[in-house]
């Protein structure tokens, strides 16, 4: 895959944090795959919006119980994905 270098501007703490968490393994490849995941996890939450969109047009308002449960179910998701990944 084609790399572009690129300048950010990040939060000192946060990057300390990052530093001292990956040591002497690549900052750019450590930070290229949370934007790949971040990525993901903006897609897959598209794609449920678009989901519930579908079924509102089909069926008709969804009543707020069903949005609450759902609302769960991604939030119980997210927790899960947003739980740090072993860098090897």
């Amino acid at each position: 895959m084609a790399k572009e270098k690129v300048t950010l501007t990040l939060d000192t703490e946060q990057l300390e944090e990052l530093r001292s968490l990956v040591g002497s393994r690549s900052l750019s490849s450590t930070v290229d795959n949370a934007v790949g995941a971040y990525l993901s996890r903006m897609r897959h939450l598209r794609s449920v919006d678009e989901w519930l969109a579908e079924l509102e047009a089909e069926h008709g308002p969804i009543d707020p119980e069903t949005l609450d449960w759902a609302a769960r179910i991604v939030d119980d998701w997210a927790q899960t994905a947003d739980r740090p990944a072993m860098v090897v």
